[in-house]
């Protein structure tokens, strides 16, 4: 076999190269993987919003230092911005994304990341807690995809994932979560309904719903309880929880051009939870 034979290829749909992507809840989390994913695909032009300014220096150094071992990327190929951004606020949302055009002229992916999970009996449920709640889960993700639409639209392109849950389609036990699952229903629909109010303009929007999966944050809290994390993964067909880098090729895909043609669909990343 020749050389060229024997190299991993991958489709050049599937590259992010020249894109300017965006990504809320950056600093931490799914939404910190989600840019390690999309710096492994060829982007090399990054926004990171965040409601805590104090982590997104750090977020953003961990993602030069990332792409300088992993890709061999040089220093000043790779431009990464954070922005302090409260999703629940209309005008920090606004803010932000115009900070983006200043900085890089244009957008074509957003993820919608922010988000925040409680859990709590709904008769319990503090009413300010609930209300936090639906504010960044729903109106801070609404918030964020109608911006980006705004200035993906003059330009007839771009790609918007809103991040919803498996949540969206099953009740979670034995953890009680009532306004978190139908915060994350809400989001499912959202990009449903704005798939079709924004194709005419080839606008996509779609939704990723990871299952369980094993963040920094869900480790610590499993550390302290075993046998929660051995409930969900006996609960699961594939007996175990995610890891963040299972979503890389979900929203890598959703984010390029390799998904052209998709709009208004959900990809569930759940080991096969929904479907028992």
């Amino acid at each position: 076999m020749t050389d060229s034979l024997l190299k991993p290829r991958t489709l050049d749909s599937f590259s992010l190269a020249n894109k300017v992507c965006v990504v809320t809840g950056a600093a931490r989390g799914l939404g910190l993987e989600f840019c390690r994913a999309f710096i492994g695909s060829g982007c090399t032009t990054l926004a990171l919003l965040d409601l805590r300014a104090s982590e997104l220096d750090q977020a953003v150094q961990d993602l030069l230092d990332y792409s300088a071992e992993s890709w061999g990327i040089k220093q000043g190929d790779l431009k990464v911005i954070g922005l302090p951004c409260n999703v629940t606020s209309e005008a920090d949302v606004i803010a932000a994304m115009n900070s983006v055009i200043d900085a890089f002229g244009h957008i074509d992916v957003v993820v919608a990341s922010a988000g925040i999970v409680e859990n709590y009996s709904a008769l319990d449920y503090p009413t300010e807690r609930h209300k936090l709640l639906f504010d960044i889960n729903v109106n801070g993700v609404f918030y964020t995809a109608r911006e980006a639409a705004r200035r993906m639209i003059p330009r007839k392109s771009g790609s918007i994932i809103l991040i919803a849950s498996m949540s969206a389609n099953i009740v979670n036990v034995p953890q009680l979560q009532t306004p978190y699952n139908a915060s994350k229903a809400a989001v499912k629909h959202m990009a449903s309904s704005l798939a079709v109010e924004w194709a005419p303009h080839n606008i996509r929007v779609n939704s990723l719903s990871p299952g369980y999966m094993l963040t920094k944050l869900t480790r610590t809290i499993l550390e302290e309880d075993k046998e929660l994390k051995d409930t969900w993964e006996k609960m699961t067909p594939m007996k175990r929880m995610g890891d963040p880098e299972d979503l890389a090729g979900a929203v890598v895909f959703m984010a390029s051009d390799a998904s052209k043609f998709m709009t208004g669909s959900e990809i569930r990343v759940d080991g096969g939870y929904c479907a028992i």
